[in-house]
């Protein structure tokens, strides 16, 4: 019986068991290749439909790939940045309260709970028994009161980081078949490699969010399919009216 009893608690464990989601390494890694991809190969093939000179394509995807993923590094720096920043102050705003107010933040606490379901002496003794630890008090309030949580802060460097090197691999796909061809061949290069990719990233986007991966890789194929349609075709446009 033990033995069943501790496989129980263990399979108990592991259902609900959450992955980290907050620190923003997975979500810039996988959403930057995505972007990547979707943006140059847009440009690339815009530039394709315009143009046949293949340096003047290779110019538009690298200029496109390093801006972007310059801007997209930059950007998550920013954000996350700032995210921790209302984080901290939020958090020194409640320590305070928790330590001038900690009667009228009990309250506040046990209000919480009764307001979940808790019976009012229930959630009163809860509250008494949190607001015994300031830092358990701090934590909870946080997650309670604020819907914050403490430790799941991201490091604004590493999602840069990551996020730059994200966007260069997605960028780099679509651009990669004009390094050693041009013409009608890399543009079809460029479509299969990016639809393909695309494809790929669908399914990671899929196990990230554990949604269908089928449905994903689908929608990421339609919305990288949607690009290169409209931009060859603009492209194309502008190249004939322009010549």
């Amino acid at each position: 019986m033990g033995t069943r009893d501790q496989s129980k608690d263990h399979n108990h464990h592991m259902v609900h068991r959450h992955r980290d989601v907050q620190g923003g390494e997975a979500r810039a890694a996988v959403f930057g290749v995505s972007d990547g991809l979707v943006s140059n190969v847009a440009l690339i093939l815009g530039i394709a439909g315009a143009s046949t000179d293949g340096s003047l394509v290779r110019l538009a995807g690298v200029s496109g790939l390093l801006a972007g993923a310059i801007s997209m590094a930059a950007g998550e720096w920013v954000s996350v940045r700032a995210q921790n920043e209302l984080i901290e102050r939020e958090l020194e705003i409640e320590r305070r309260s928790l330590a001038e107010n900690p009667q009228a933040e009990r309250r506040e606490l046990a209000a919480i709970y009764r307001d979940r379901g808790l019976k009012p002496e229930t959630a009163a003794e809860l509250a008494e028994e949190i607001m015994s630890d300031p830092e358990v008090a701090l934590d909870v309030h946080a997650r309670e009161e604020l819907g914050i949580d403490p430790e799941g802060v991201g490091r604004p460097f590493a999602v840069a980081f990551t996020s730059f090197w994200a966007f260069a691999i997605g960028a780099f796909l679509p651009l990669a078949p004009w390094l050693v061809s041009e013409g009608t061949g890399a543009v079809i290069a460029s479509v299969v490699l990016g639809i393909s990719a695309a494809a790929v990233v669908g399914v990671a986007i899929a196990v990230f969010t554990e949604r269908s991966k089928v449905g994903t890789a689908v929608r990421q194929v339609l919305v990288a399919a949607g690009a290169c349609g409209a931009t060859y075709l603009i492209g194309s446009v502008l190249g004939v009216s322009v010549a």
